[in-house]
């Protein structure tokens, strides 16, 4: 079957590879010269199936009142006249019970988890290298507070099956030396040994490679424009070149992997997709001091920020990620989040990294009101979705891809977990829908 995948991010080229491996014959579409130039470019590089709790819970409305407003806040709603951003906004409001956090929770340990098996058993089956480190994820709280709010989603995800172990202060300095220098303001942790962390940019690029050798197609600096329907299926996509030149690409079938771009293309097939972008901010910079950076990569709760070290041909980084905020599709750099993550870092860990050296970056995460990505089939027949994976494209990027794949082929996802389009058996693990 002829395949095109809209997006040469993490998802679309994921999705890409494993239906490749399937026998299609599949072409990937994307507006940037080079594959993972967007979202996947800078982001926090965690495989963290432990940051399974979402945005939306029982403590966010309070918190993002407080913050409203706050320039450094963590999760900035920046109001503005956008129905589409009220919308999703009321949506996020009526995922933040406790019962639908729970559910939420459970769609995302169960989709993280087989995400994470399934990049380690790739990463045995093809040699990719990524800068990883498969050292753990560490989460660490300098309030009473938020240690306290962190042990009932800990607990849940134990019960799924992701062993977030809760851990002393004392414990997570001897895990994490680097910590040390806080070790007065821990009131505890919690540790996910199995979790992992890397580059997602490389390794967007190295999988885009070993697809290409596949015999993947990558049309790269073509930008999408357009889905047209033919009695009731898409029969093909316009896009236009680096020089304008207008183009018709056939398929039997398309995979929509566009992030926060995909409601524009969706929504004039009446698929109305429940996703707003948000921006969030990285930080790299060169260790300065390796004596005084962290090994582990280690998750900021309370100011929402998480940190990797990347060690590869680029050299010895860190990696600050995190913060969020709602502004459409603003892609400017705001100077006071930016030095808000430098000066967090400098109070953790000063002196590790070069900031005379820090290079910022922003992205836009697609994000959906319940933090549950959206995977599986639209209503359209030939049209399938693999998006709206928020902050945790890099850990779900696998096991989503993998499941599209299967899905498109008309097999059943290895899963269980709320794919669009498809019903569950008695098992429990879905089945696609027979078109």
């Amino acid at each position: 079957m002829r395949v095109i995948v809209l997006g040469a991010g993490l998802l679309g080229t994921t999705s890409a590879y494993f239906l490749s491996q399937l026998g299609h014959d599949v072409t990937v579409v994307d507006r940037q010269a080079t594959p993972g130039a967007e979202t996947s470019f800078a982001n926090g590089g965690q495989i963290s199936v432990s940051h399974a709790e979402p945005w939306a819970n029982p403590s966010a409305p309070l918190k993002v009142l407080q913050w409203l407003g706050k320039e450094d806040a963590p999760l900035l709603f920046r109001i503005r006249a956008d129905m589409r951003q009220w919308l999703w906004g009321l949506s996020f409001l009526r995922e933040c019970t406790p019962a639908r956090t729970r559910h939420n929770i459970e769609q995302i340990v169960r989709l993280g988890t087989y995400s994470r098996d399934t990049l380690q058993q790739l990463r045995r089956d093809t040699g990719i290298d990524y800068d990883q480190r498969t050292q753990g994820i560490l989460h660490f709280y300098t309030t009473q507070k938020e240690f306290d709010g962190a042990l009932a989603p800990a607990e849940q995800m134990r019960q799924l099956g992701c062993e977030r172990r809760v851990i002393s202060a004392d414990e997570a300095v001897l895990l994490e030396p680097a910590l040390a220098h806080i070790r007065p303001q821990l009131a505890g942790a919690t540790y996910t040994a199995e979790d992992e962390s890397g580059d997602a940019n490389r390794f967007t690029r190295e999988l885009a490679q070993r697809a290409e050798a596949a015999g993947v197609q990558f049309r790269l600096g073509h930008t999408v424009t357009a889905l047209r329907e033919v009695g009731g299926r898409i029969d093909h996509v316009e896009v236009t070149d680096t020089e304008g030149r207008f183009q018709r690409l056939q398929a039997d079938a398309f995979v929509l992997a566009m992030g926060a771009f995909s409601p524009m293309l969706a929504a004039p097939l009446g698929v109305r997709l429940p996703i707003y972008p948000a921006k969030g901010y990285s930080v790299t910079m060169p260790v300065k001091d390796a004596s005084k950076a962290h090994q582990v990569s280690l998750t900021d709760d309370e100011f929402k920020l998480v940190f990797s070290r990347l060690t590869g041909p680029n050299g010895d980084r860190l990696r600050i990620a995190g913060t969020a905020e709602l502004n459409g599709y603003d892609r400017d750099l705001n100077a006071v989040r930016c030095e808000a993550i430098v000066r967090r870092v400098e109070q953790l860990f000063p002196g590790a990294g070069d900031t005379t050296q820090a290079q910022f970056w922003t992205g836009l995460r697609p994000a959906t009101p319940s933090n549950v990505p959206i995977i599986g089939r639209s209503k359209v027949p030939n049209l399938f979705l693999n998006t709206g994976h928020g902050t945790l494209g890099w850990t779900h990027a696998c096991g989503s891809g993998k499941s599209i794949a299967r899905i498109v082929t008309g097999l059943t996802p290895e899963v269980d977990f709320a794919f669009h389009g498809v019903e569950k058996g008695a098992s429990g693990v879905a089945r696609p829908v027979a078109a």
